[in-house]
């Protein structure tokens, strides 16, 4: 996940500050870029797989630390949960729940060269519940809601200091599906809006992250 302001010419939603539209070009982009250096998927039936983030300026994974809290608290298995990860970026936390046993993965990126990390490692693990689409984030989730698509889990882990979070954030109760949790990391102490509650939330260096749920309205009292 990038944590670098996109520039100008940028658009937002994607967790990389680099690249234009992203697409099936970005492979030989991604076999030329390498990786800066690797994650480990942290538990599941990859557990221990090495994952490579791709060098890419800005793209910060989610700490291996950070996804096992926030697994821990979504009980350790996601054994027939649906999720969504429209800011990839490394493919860490959207990896991570199918090895947890999410039946279907849904993954969002922007960036060539991030695109085609993530998707030749979906191949070597042969990765058939995660679907891994290039394009905006906001147009996907739009796409999406058109489409009645429902998700267990939304991983909501944008660039920081852009204000995505506050973007998507709307977006997403058309989404969720019911008892759905979402996930949100930030660079600062997140307040829930009006409308979600804050479940669970830790801290680990700069990073700040939450785990909320809409908050569904209280009947009258008897």
């Amino acid at each position: 996940m990038a944590v670098r302001p996109a520039s100008a010419a940028a658009r937002p939603g994607a967790r990389s500050t680099r690249g234009g539209a992203s697409g099936a070009a970005g492979g030989a982009a991604g076999a030329r870029g390498g990786a800066s250096h690797r994650v480990r998927i942290v538990g599941g039936q990859w557990k221990r797989t090495p994952l490579a983030v791709p060098d890419v300026p800005g793209l910060r994974p989610t700490p291996d630390r950070v996804r096992e809290t926030l697994f821990n608290w979504l009980g350790q298995t996601l054994e027939g949960r649906a999720c969504l990860d429209p800011f990839a970026g490394s493919g860490a936390l959207g990896l991570e729940a199918a090895s947890r046993g999410a039946r279907r993965v849904v993954m969002i990126e922007r960036d060539r060269t991030a695109l085609a990390v993530i998707r030749a490692a979906i191949e070597r693990l042969h990765a058939a519940q995660v679907e891994l689409s290039a394009g905006d984030a906001f147009e996907a989730l739009a796409r999406l809601a058109r489409g009645g698509e429902r998700f267990d889990v939304v991983l909501l882990d944008p660039p920081f200091g852009q204000g995505l979070v506050e973007r998507a954030l709307p977006l997403l109760p058309a989404l969720l599906a019911p008892a759905a949790r979402v996930y949100v990391e930030t660079d600062a102490a997140f307040e829930a809006p009006p409308g979600w509650r804050v479940e669970r939330r830790d801290r680990a260096g700069n990073v700040h992250y939450h785990l909320i749920h809409r908050d569904e309205p209280r009947g009258p009292a008897s």
